[in-house]
This record gives structure tokens, C-alpha cells and sequence, in this order.
């Protein structure tokens, strides 16, 4: 399935695509239940078949979720909609969208 803004996983609203690297895809979402900006991971259809991509996914989530600091966004969920393997993070993305700017600026 390819991945569009307006697209629904669940109940996250794809609004745009912030970039991609070698583990998927990330997009800025607004969690319709609690009316707030995340950010979206995505892992790459051509991986969702593929247990060990799969399962690196699930383990970078594992990583990510036990990291607490300021710097490094929070975990939410590791979800799976309409074969669609992704996670939500909040995060603070009005300050990197609207300022044009990356981690590094």
C-alpha cells in the first residue's frame, strides 16, 4: 500500500512527509483521539513481509522507548494497520516544520 498524505492508520491523519532513511519512512500525523502532532514512522512495504526487517523495526522501537531525555522524542505505540507496520512518537515538530530547520541548524 502506498503511503499519501490524508491517509488514516488507525486513528493517525497523515498530514505530510518529513523525510526517510534506511528504516522507513517519517511522516507528521495528528492523533484524531487526542487531537495532537505526532510523528509517524513507517516501515517500507517492501519490508512488511519480511520478518527479520520486522523484527529490527520492533526492536529499534524496544531502544527508543527505553531512552528519557529531553532530546529524543517519546515513544508512544508500535502499531500494524491494513499491513502497514508503524509507530507514533511526540514529538515536537512545529519547531523543525515551521522553522525550515534540521536537528543540526
Amino acid at each position: 500500500m502506498a503511503i499519501e498524505v490524508g491517509q488514516r492508520l488507525l486513528h493517525y491523519r497523515l498530514t505530510a512527509k518529513i523525510g526517510e532513511g534506511g528504516m522507513g519512512e517519517v511522516w507528521s500525523a495528528v492523533d484524531t483521539t487526542l487531537d495532537r502532532e505526532v510523528a509517524i514512522k513507517v516501515l517500507p512495504e517492501r519490508w512488511a513481509d519480511e520478518a527479520e526487517r520486522v523484527q529490527r523495526f520492533e526492536r529499534e522501537a524496544k531502544v527508543v522507548a527505553g531512552l528519557n531525555h529531553p532530546n529524543i522524542v517519546t515513544l508512544r505505540s508500535v502499531e500494524q494497520a491494513e499491513g502497514v507496520h508503524f509507530r507514533s512518537c511526540f514529538t515536537c515538530l512545529p519547531l523543525l516544520t515551521t522553522t525550515g530547520r534540521g536537528l543540526r541548524s
